[in-house]
């Protein structure tokens, strides 16, 4: 008969989500982020946002042509790179410049690889590096939110790096801070965490150690100088590390596939941030230390595989 109902044997296991599904959900998660750079930054923003998801569709597209392959732009993956590029720039940025890195983003950190599957660093991130390495003063200029004329102002982070200024932690919550787009409104990013970890498009055990470790330690900093060192409120709300703690870092194709991997790799990612924000010469750590861990993934697990049934471990 047509139809039937087949009656197995238990475990039963549900259908994964395709990689196209999984892409939607980040991109509905980052949402808010979104809606909160438009409504800070303006017309910088909604042009940057469109100008790096041009870049990176019309790049998958372009090359994937030349490669000969099936051009796979349905899966999304290519629009939520040139889309999380644009949150982590500053709102300053020449539209060309947006451009440019979304085409590098496609291009060394994701198709030179082989494709999707096969990137060893997070492609949005490799953009954002290269960027930094070629226009260092354009990545380091920020303007005050909500001000359609540009006023120059610093960071949360740079302020309490060299001057010892605590931004309120309700600026730090709403936005109302400088910064890249998306990463001011810490409230945003939340939201859209909650939705991916209810909706199991997250792990939330990259999250929880990469955030719990950078707690602890800027705790521990804390008690020790409490007004040379930020306090863990201060760090866990301020910078990047929200966005990449929830969106980047979680990334599952650079990021360890084994349970205890996944906590090392949160673990190693909360230390470097600290290290590179506390005594290093940068404000910021966290796009170098969701890429050093992505160079570790491999090594990570192959001694993180657990044995086989019957197997032996080497």
């Amino acid at each position: 008969m047509k139809g039937n109902l087949i009656i197995s044997v238990s475990p039963h296991q549900k259908e994964k989500p395709s990689t196209p599904a999984v892409m939607r959900g980040v991109i509905y998660a980052l949402i808010p982020a979104v809606i909160a750079s438009i409504y800070y930054f303006k017309l910088r923003a909604f042009l940057l946002i469109i100008v790096c998801i041009a870049g990176t569709v019309f790049t998958e597209a372009i090359f994937q042509k030349l490669r000969r392959k099936p051009v796979t732009l349905y899966d999304g993956s290519a629009l939520l790179t040139g889309l999380l590029l644009a949150l982590v720039l500053p709102p300053t940025l020449p539209l060309w410049t947006g451009f440019l890195g979304a085409v590098m983003a496609i291009v060394i950190g994701k198709q030179i690889f082989g494709g999707l599957g096969h990137n060893i660093f997070n492609p949005a991130l490799v953009g954002r590096a290269f960027l930094m390495a070629s226009f260092p003063v354009m990545l380091t200029t920020w303007i005050k939110p909500g001000l359609f004329d540009a006023v120059s102002t610093a960071t949360p982070l740079s302020m309490m790096k060299f001057d010892h200024s605590v931004t309120s932690t309700l600026y730090l919550l709403l936005g109302n801070t400088g910064g890249s787009l998306g990463e001011t409104c810490a409230v945003a990013l939340i939201l859209g965490g909650i939705f991916l970890i209810i909706k199991k498009y997250m792990d939330w055990r990259i999250p929880l150690s990469y955030l719990g470790t950078v707690f602890i330690l800027s705790l521990i900093l804390y008690l020790i100088k409490p007004g040379q060192y930020a306090t863990p409120r201060f760090h866990l709300l301020s910078g990047g590390l929200m966005l990449g703690a929830l969106f980047m870092a979680t990334d599952p194709v650079t990021s360890p596939i084994t349970k205890k991997g996944r906590y090392i790799f949160g673990i190693g990612c909360g230390v470097l941030v600290i290290i590179i924000r506390t005594w290093g010469g940068l404000p910021e750590g966290v796009m170098y230390s969701i890429l050093l861990m992505n160079a570790f993934t491999p090594l990570i697990n192959r001694y993180t595989v657990p044995v086989q049934f019957g197997g032996r471990k080497k």
